[in-house]
């Protein structure tokens, strides 16, 4: 990329994880959706999970609702066995993406097991916008092959999972925050630039080593998210180690939003209606 006529975006927040226990009694590390963070446009939460402690995950997510949202669950490692009222049914293992939007309603279940004593992952929640908010449940589960991965002179790797690096496509289309979301590998004192469209929020999150992320002295150390302000492209540069980061970008909805645990509409009212269907059993529609 020309950067001659372009501007770098610097860290506006740096939010350390803070530990949650969610579903049955799964251990989280969270950074969107805290006191601290608790909303950026149009991502409403975003959670790293993962334990040696099998005791600290193996109660799961049982069967539960959402609507409104996209949910997007990326595997380092271990599996994730789920099952939805689409009549999905399969696992989640290391590299692969399950981004599901739940539009009107869906029910599901996601049970984490390790594999060779190992688990780790992300969940990310995008906001839909007010005319998707009840569109019909969609499903999508990308392989680990199925997902590109640019390989660059000089060591780094960077997985496309949605949207573009270089020329190379993300596996996740048809996504209406237009979203980018990269996992990227940097061995030491390495630099990746990647343009991000003006207007669309940019957030990174470092879940291994620790490099810089403007043009200021700051040094990041793994595990932070950070928040980028307004310009045209971010920089990464791993320190003396190597350093790896996701990525996520995304068009900003700037709309009202009323949220009541799995569900995010734009009013009360709307809220208060999807508790009703649920109550009533009209929540699931085939």
């Amino acid at each position: 990329m020309n950067q001659a006529n372009h501007s770098p975006r610097a860290i506006v927040r740096l939010i350390e994880p803070q530990r949650v226990t969610e579903g049955a009694g799964v251990l989280l590390r969270r950074s969107i959706a805290t006191r601290t963070l608790d909303y950026l446009d149009p991502f409403l939460l975003f959670d790293h999970f993962g334990s040696d402690d099998p005791a600290e995950y193996l109660a799961g997510f049982p069967l539960h609702p959402h609507r409104g949202i996209e949910t997007v669950t990326y595997m380092l490692a271990g599996i994730v066995r789920h099952r939805d009222t689409l009549g999905n049914a399969g696992s989640i293992s290391a590299g692969e993406v399950q981004w599901m939007t739940a539009g009107r309603g869906i029910m599901h279940e996601e049970m984490p097991q390790p594999h060779d004593g190992k688990m780790e992952g992300f969940q990310l929640w995008v906001n839909l916008p007010t005319k998707l908010k009840m569109t019909a449940p969609r499903y999508q589960q990308i392989l680990a092959n199925e997902i590109p991965a640019l390989t660059r002179a000089d060591g780094s790797v960077i997985r496309v999972i949605a949207g573009k690096a270089e020329n190379v496509t993300g596996a996740v289309t048809e996504i209406y925050a237009d979203p980018t979301y990269l996992d990227v590998s940097l061995p030491a004192q390495t630099t990746f630039t990647h343009p991000i469209p003006r207007g669309h929020t940019a957030f990174a999150y470092v879940f291994a080593g620790q490099g810089k992320f403007d043009d200021t002295a700051r040094t990041v150390l793994a595990p932070h998210l950070i928040v980028w302000g307004e310009g045209d492209y971010v920089t990464a540069t791993a320190a003396a180690a190597p350093l790896r980061f996701l990525l996520i970008s995304g068009k900003p909805l700037r709309e009202p939003i009323a949220r009541y645990g799995p569900f995010v509409m734009n009013t009360r009212a709307e809220i208060e209606q999807a508790l009703r269907d649920l109550q009533n059993g009209t929540f699931v529609q085939r």
